[in-house]
């Protein structure tokens, strides 16, 4: 999933409500927007948007979209590893699973596709704030996939958080942690 090759990425982002499971997601879209000619971002939660089970798809493509939903997508990113074993049956054959790796403890029902358990909350703890774990996750996304450049998502959190000098330069970092933890999982 080269950056220079990929002409269409999916992704499945869940976890619990509250966790920046939407936000992320929105950062991703944002930043696509800026490489593909093609985004489709459809979030969804349940009635309880704190502490419910949260998700969202983002779609971005060179060709146009049919569909906004997916059963199944290259990427499932997993905020919050006790939605695995619900979520593994949706990561396509030969795709990757980028998970929290704190409680990580269902066994995989198959083997055809790459796992990536990530610090990401024990990063977040040690860095003061387990809210920046949706963005450790993401900048190890990034890393990992090539989808979508790492500098595009810096200045959408720029854009984002410039009112917020001290919320931007903890985003920017937990974000900088995760490229990092990324290029080292290849």
């Amino acid at each position: 999933m080269e950056q220079a090759k990929m002409s269409r990425g999916e992704v499945i982002m869940a976890g619990i409500g509250g966790m920046g499971v939407l936000v992320a997601g929105q950062v991703l879209v944002e930043a696509a927007f800026q490489r593909y000619e093609h985004v489709s971002y459809a979030p969804s939660y349940g009635f309880a948007k704190r502490g419910g089970l949260c998700q969202c798809i983002v779609i971005f493509s060179n060709e146009k979209i049919s569909s906004p939903l997916l059963d199944q997508a290259q990427v499932v990113m997993l905020l919050d590893s006790s939605q695995f074993g619900a979520l593994e049956p949706r990561v396509r054959p030969g795709g990757l699973i980028i998970a929290e790796k704190a409680g990580l403890s269902a066994e995989r029902g198959r083997e055809d596709y790459k796992l990536y358990a990530i610090p990401g909350m024990e990063i977040a703890v040690s860095m003061g704030s387990s809210v920046i774990n949706n963005l450790i996750l993401l900048g190890a996304y990034v890393a990992i996939t090539g989808s979508v450049s790492p500098e595009i998502i810096e200045e959408g959190l720029r854009r984002k958080y410039e009112a917020n000098e001290k919320v931007l330069v903890r985003n920017l970092d937990a974000f900088g942690r995760g490229l990092a933890l990324g290029k080292t999982a290849k």
